[in-house]
């Protein structure tokens, strides 16, 4: 009632200063004519408490105000991280507030594990590449000297060689990522800014041998805990490449005996081909042993020199689409100087690499397979947007996209996990199945094959819970680049292992015995038939033959999430352990019944 009296003290002034007539509404809009004239008639009755309100109104009585926010918008301000920096209000991957154009909530959400206390402290992340700055004045303070190596050059001093257009940049772009320092003024902050940062320079000579990758994999295990690559084989939409024999087997020894025993820890940029070509055909990509990491844009968008495959397990980000100068990665530069213009997977994979090293602080034990397990679990669809695949679950629930994976990595989320995370039981590796027999393949019709298993039950090494997920393929082709192949599990999860590779004329190497991989297939149950689909896309008639088929599960016996520790209800980890729940006590019932009925028999 005094709200109205309010108004219409003030109603009646205006009137007097002839500004408002008060009977008079004509120069109004309708509905605010409509108004004034609901106001004016509960003005007349006056405030006595028993006023006589008009038959439109049913009640009056005063509101209570309170505030609401707008969701994704977030101030910069008003997140509790202080830094002197200069960068890093630009670092959008950071912490995203819808900086250069990108979407507000859009980050590896860094903010909460920092606010936990994990920086990074006691990790060392080795950055495999040209070399790195090491007297770099926001890198100095982090550089470990132990662990690095020229592999290039032969000698302890991993600097880069200079050139007039700064090419040997790219390793001291990474290494800011992960662990340029904080709070010093210079540049911007590290994703694990109290990280060491080791520099192995293996990328700067004429070749590359076996030997210099194999030694640079291996270099110190017991040192480094993480491995950051930004490099592979030729993204040209035509090169079908991996580890030789040595890094093949530098690699195995990494996971098992490194970091005494629990496995080093090999992150891996998924290629900057684009639509042009596939990431499985990138043997370091698509190895079990390495986490492949793909990249979005500040607004989510894929960028258009990502490419897609089933072999990858989470993204990051990079720049992409936009031409705002600092819609680019913000870092440390070769020397003493600072960029906002790192980009690609490139700039992905050391993003992950710094996410890992909050997630060993948190869990110093956390083996290598159980960061894939985190990343699995942990990763947000959020709000990325693939315009070409669209997001998916699999046959236990998880959601992927195949160029994505499972989603942005957060930090928060990761090393909240990682603190209770019980090591996952015992992987196990089975041949399922194996198709020799020759298989012509022709346009206009798919070949489809199917392999039925049991995954090796009865037996040691049986499987019943999916990690990855090989398909070993023998095939030639009249054209290798046309080529398509999809894989379906028991559970109908597909899995595009090959796509479309427009530039590849290959007509005579095709593919041997190479092992193309799938994570999409996470926590299944691997028993039943499984069917490959090869076939071609393009306009002109192709033929082929494919030779082999060998379908090899690896994962574990026993449900790798049903000890976990669950703290959010709503997440992937609550959902699958329910799922792990519900199918070992449907299986334990079949097995009583089973017995029963046996002995009755």
């Amino acid at each position: 009632c005094s709200f109205l009296c309010d108004l219409n003290d003030t109603l009646r002034k205006l009137s007097d200063m002839k500004v408002l007539p008060l009977p008079v509404f004509a120069d109004f809009p309708c509905a605010v004519q409509r108004r004034l004239f609901d106001v004016t008639s509960l003005l007349t009755a006056g405030c006595d408490p028993d006023l006589t309100l008009p038959p439109q109104v049913k009640d009056v009585f005063e509101q209570e105000g309170f505030s609401r926010q707008k969701r994704g918008y977030r101030n910069i301000d008003d997140i509790e991280v202080n830094m002197s920096d200069p960068l890093f209000t630009k670092q959008w991957y950071l912490i995203n507030t819808g900086q250069a154009d990108g979407t507000p909530g859009l980050d590896l959400n860094v903010a909460e594990a920092w606010q936990l206390g994990y920086t990074g402290k006691g990790v060392t992340i080795a950055i495999m590449d040209d070399g790195i700055d090491y007297l770099h004045p926001d890198l100095a303070s982090n550089y470990n000297a132990d662990a690095s190596y020229d592999f290039s050059s032969n000698d302890p001093f991993p600097f880069p060689r200079y050139t007039d257009d700064w090419f040997n940049s790219h390793g001291t772009r990474c290494a800011g990522e992960v662990s340029a320092a904080a709070n010093n003024n210079i540049c911007g902050v590290g994703v694990a800014y109290s990280s060491k940062v080791a520099g192995i320079r293996m990328l700067d000579q004429p070749f590359m041998t076996d030997v210099i990758e194999a030694s640079s994999i291996s270099h110190m295990p017991q040192l480094i805990d993480i491995y950051s690559a930004s490099w592979g084989p030729t993204d040209d939409g035509k090169t079908v490449d991996g580890p030789r024999e040595l890094t093949l087997q530098a690699m195995a020894d990494g996971v098992n005996k490194g970091r005494g025993g629990k496995g080093s820890i090999y992150v891996w940029a998924s290629g900057d081909g684009g639509s042009y070509d596939d990431c499985n055909c990138d043997g370091y990509a698509s190895s079990m042993w390495t986490i492949s990491i793909n990249s979005a844009i500040n607004d989510g968008r894929t960028a258009l020199y990502d490419e897609s495959c089933s072999s990858t397990l989470a993204s990051t980000f990079s720049n992409g689409r936009k031409r705002n100068p600092e819609a680019g990665v913000a870092t440390t530069d070769l020397y003493g100087n600072c960029t906002l213009r790192h980009s690609g997977t490139s700039a992905a994979a050391p993003e992950a690499a710094g996410v890992f090293a909050l997630a060993l602080e948190a869990n110093p034990n956390l083996t290598w397979r159980d960061m894939q397990h985190l990343s699995v679990l942990t990763s947000k669809r959020n709000q990325l947007h693939d315009e070409v695949h669209q997001w998916r679950r699999n046959g236990v629930g998880l959601e992927f996209n195949h160029l994505f994976g499972y989603g942005v990595l957060d930090a928060g989320g990761m090393v909240k996990m990682a603190k209770d995370w019980k090591t996952v039981p015992e992987r196990f590796h089975c041949v399922a199945g194996s198709i020799q027999e020759s298989h012509k393949i022709q346009s206009g019709r798919k070949l489809v094959l199917a392999i039925n298993t049991e995954a090796c039950q009865g037996k040691d090494n049986f499987v019943r819970y999916l990690e990855h997920v090989q398909a070993v393929v023998t095939v030639n082709a009249s054209r290798r680049g046309d080529l398509n192949i999809n894989m379906t599990s028991p559970m109908g999860t597909k899995s595009i292992l090959l796509s479309r590779r427009p530039r590849d004329d290959d007509a005579k190497v095709g593919f041997d015995k190479w092992p193309f991989m799938t994570t999409h297939t996470w926590g299944e149950d691997p028993r039943g038939t499984w069917l490959l689909e090869v076939g071609f896309q393009g306009k002109e008639p192709q033929h082929g033959v494919l030779k082999e088929w060998t379908l090899m599960l690896h994962g574990t016996q026993s449900a790798p999430y049903i000890d976990q520790i669950v703290r959010d209800y709503k997440s992937k980890l609550a959902m699958s352990k329910k799922e792990e729940l519900e199918e070992e006590l449907d299986e334990a019932v079949e097995r009583s019944l089973n017995s029963l009925l046996s002995k009755t028999n």
